[in-house]
């Protein structure tokens, strides 16, 4: 069944059907927040922001029009405003370490050199992209992260289709002005002429 068929249904008392669209969802959606709340620091929460967006969905589904948006860019639009609904109210009641369940995770004593330069240019990435504008950051993960068109990722933020390749182009060029320093520091570059050896 398509998403159409399905939603019909669910609009004509077969809720249980409602499941087969979850699951159809939950990945690309989990993904979404989770990467969203990366930058943040929160991806402890992206189960429960998961359901709660496939809650919110459910509860709206009869207001839902395809002529407005397909499905899934609704869906995504729901999880984003989600997101950026919790990460809001934790921004005006600031937690600590302790309060936020993030736990720090350290490198293992034995991790080889690659493994620990690899997180900490992992981690370098993640903070480049939280110190981006909501926009630039939310286009720039569902491009990269949830591979999605141009078309669906302004349906999502709203935007023209040429706005969104303004905002991925602007998020590149940040990006990598942000991490230029780091990745072309002379001890990085001897470390690399060492390997080599």
């Amino acid at each position: 069944m398509t998403d159409s068929q399905l939603i019909q249904e669910i609009k004509q008392g077969n809720v249980e059907l409602y499941s087969k669209l979850m699951r159809r969802y939950q990945r690309k959606i989990l993904a979404f927040v989770y990467h969203m709340l990366k930058s943040s620091g929160m991806e402890v929460m992206a189960e429960d922001l998961c359901s709660e967006t496939f809650y919110k969905a459910f509860r709206s589904l009869s207001s839902f029009r395809e002529v407005d948006a397909s499905f899934s860019t609704w869906l995504y639009t729901i999880a984003r405003n989600t997101v950026l609904s919790e990460l809001r109210k934790q921004r005006s009641g600031t937690l600590s370490l302790e309060e936020s369940g993030v736990v720090p995770i350290a490198p293992n004593e034995g991790a080889p050199e690659q493994a620990i330069l690899r997180s900490e240019r992992v981690h370098m990435v993640r903070e480049a992209i939280k110190k981006l504008p909501e926009k630039q950051r939310s286009a720039l993960i569902l491009r990269e992260y949830d591979q999605l068109d141009y078309q669906e990722i302004a349906d999502i933020l709203g935007q023209s289709v040429s706005s969104v390749k303004s905002l991925l182009f602007r998020a590149r060029g940040s990006v990598k002005i942000q991490l230029e320093p780091y990745f072309y520091e002379p001890d990085f570059e001897e470390l690399k002429g060492m390997k080599s050896r």
